[in-house]
């Protein structure tokens, strides 16, 4: 059995009760506990066949004579051996299906390329104080003979040589491959050529009466590869947040940070009805609508697992492995942003994250020169769905952890890692595009929106809570105020009842003499 699964399934049986630890958001799951092949460590088998693999390399196999060949060949072999190390000894996380080496190959991928990242961030930015024009495809050659001459005319016509300040960038090793963009060229010669940015907001009107052959073109245009990459995306976002609140918070935030940053990246500039219309209602609530829908289901669902050869007929069988690549068991997220200041502050932090590491795929495309359609812009997208869900998973296990000594999980860790050095890649590559101010009006926007936030928080986690105890306590001392009078005016009763009691009885002697006298 899985490792990670053998916790949650020993014991249950159908029909046992909800066992300690469990939540009550947690669905219960039957297993009959079959520890097949498939599931056994396979450290030694792994250990067996990487070591036969570098003996071929190095015993039998002529080393060739190109040494970028050899370099690029030790540095893939170096991340497979990396690869095989992390999926059969790496810690489990909390997803088991298809299978938890699966899961552990992703945690290794996201190691190695937070390191590529932190590589590219070390690397010099290319021709930081020369004109744009430089990193064209041929350009370092002419800039090379184009310097040359400045420095021989200088020489002759100054007589004292390069001046100090000229000296950093007449260096030939300033236009060599350390740019980080030129060092792409190493991973796939195409990139390092700036690309043209596509304008989203040209002509904005739906129906164009002036074209009479196609007058909804405008339309037609705008339906490009992005559509099923936004219902497809928000499905997938939706599966990992389970909350339909911060997905449209999420969705609808960042076309407002579409509509601020416009100045800076031309792609980010859309007709209104694109982005309120195509994007937030169509692709994007369609998206989010049909995640509700599979999240219901999967709430729903029974999760009773059996051996695949405890299964007699070939239906349960073909049934049994479609299943697989089902969760194991379901957790339904209950976020309550507003029930404490701690897990406020998570959701807004989660929320953060989210629209840095959708700013990020734009930015570092325009950064690092990558067309959107590149095989690693894709690779990108495929990485961040597959370690979002468990990092999802981490940090609401980690909020919803009452345990006093609880640690954030390592998938998460790696991804806001990841988030802030993709950020930081940007902020050294192109800091002129960053610092390009936004407009009077965006600020202004941007500044009443956090000041309404701020002036939430503070009501609702401070002052509301200073309100609510002193309403308490002015309600517990009216209380105590009210038993106090009760019980004194009870005394008083009794005194009056123990005054009173004299006289009764001797009405009631004289009753009593007066009977016996008449008799």
């Amino acid at each position: 059995m899985r490792r990670g699964e053998r916790r949650a399934a020993g014991g249950l049986r159908p029909g046992s009760p909800r066992p300690e630890g469990r939540r009550s958001t947690e669905s219960e799951v039957y297993d009959d506990g079959t520890n097949t092949f498939f599931w056994r460590a396979h450290t030694l088998t792994v250990l067996f066949i990487l070591t036969c693999a570098l003996g071929y390399v190095t015993l039998l196999e002529e080393t060739p004579q190109d040494t970028a060949y050899n370099t690029k060949r030790g540095i893939v072999a170096s991340i497979l051996v990396f690869l095989c190390f992390g999926v059969t000894q790496a810690k489990d996380g909390p997803f088991s299906r298809p299978h938890p080496a699966y899961w552990r190959f992703w945690l290794c991928v996201s190691v190695v390329y937070e390191l590529f990242l932190i590589f590219i961030l070390f690397q010099l930015p290319f021709c930081r104080s020369l004109p744009s024009h430089c990193l064209q495809p041929g350009s370092a050659i002419l800039m090379t003979g184009l310097l040359s001459y400045t420095w021989l005319h200088r020489r002759n016509t100054h007589h004292g040589g390069l001046r100090p300040q000229s000296t950093l960038l007449l260096r030939p090793q300033n236009l060599t491959v350390r740019d980080g963009r030129q060092f792409l060229k190493y991973v796939d010669a195409r990139l390092g050529v700036p690309l043209p940015e596509r304008d989203y907001g040209g002509n904005c009107l739906i129906y164009d009466p002036d074209n009479k052959t196609d007058p909804f073109h405008n339309i037609w245009d705008k339906l490009d590869g992005f559509v099923p990459a936004h219902f497809i995306g928000w499905y997938l976002k939706t599966l990992m947040i389970r909350d339909w609140w911060m997905c449209m918070i999420i969705s609808v935030m960042f076309e407002f940070l579409e509509y601020s940053l416009e100045h800076q990246l031309p792609n980010f500039s859309e007709c209104w009805w694109d982005h309120w219309i195509m994007d937030v209602l169509v692709c994007n609530g369609l998206g989010i609508y049909c995640g509700m829908k599979t999240l219901e289901w999967l709430s729903l669902k029974t999760y009773k697992w059996q051996g695949l050869w405890n299964i007699p007929t070939y239906k349960g069988k073909m049934k049994r492995i479609a299943f697989q690549f089902t969760p194991y068991s379901w957790v339904r997220f209950e976020w309550k942003p507003a029930s404490s200041l701690r897990r406020w502050l998570a959701v807004c932090g989660i929320i953060l994250v989210f629209l840095l590491a959708e700013l990020n795929t734009f930015y570092l495309k325009f950064v690092l020169w990558m067309p959107p359609e590149h095989y690693l812009v894709l690779l990108r997208l495929v990485f961040f769905v597959n370690v979002g869900g468990v990092a999802m998973r981490e940090i609401y296990d980690f909020m919803d952890d009452l345990k006093p000594h609880k640690k954030l999980g390592q998938q998460a860790w790696l991804v806001a890692a990841i988030t802030v050095t993709e950020l930081l890649i940007v902020v050294k590559y192109d800091p002129h595009t960053l610092t390009l101010s936004l407009p009077f009006y965006i600020s202004q926007c941007w500044t009443l929106g956090s000041v309404l936030v701020l002036t939430w928080t503070i009501w609702r986690f401070f002052l509301r809570d200073i309100t609510l105890r002193y309403k308490e306590t002015r309600r517990q001392k009216q209380q105590s105020d009210q038993g106090r009078a009760v019980s004194n005016k009870d005394e008083h009763s009794g005194l009056d009842d123990d005054l009173l009691a004299p006289g009764a009885s001797e009405k009631e002697d004289v009753t009593e003499e007066g009977v016996a006298a008449a008799s």
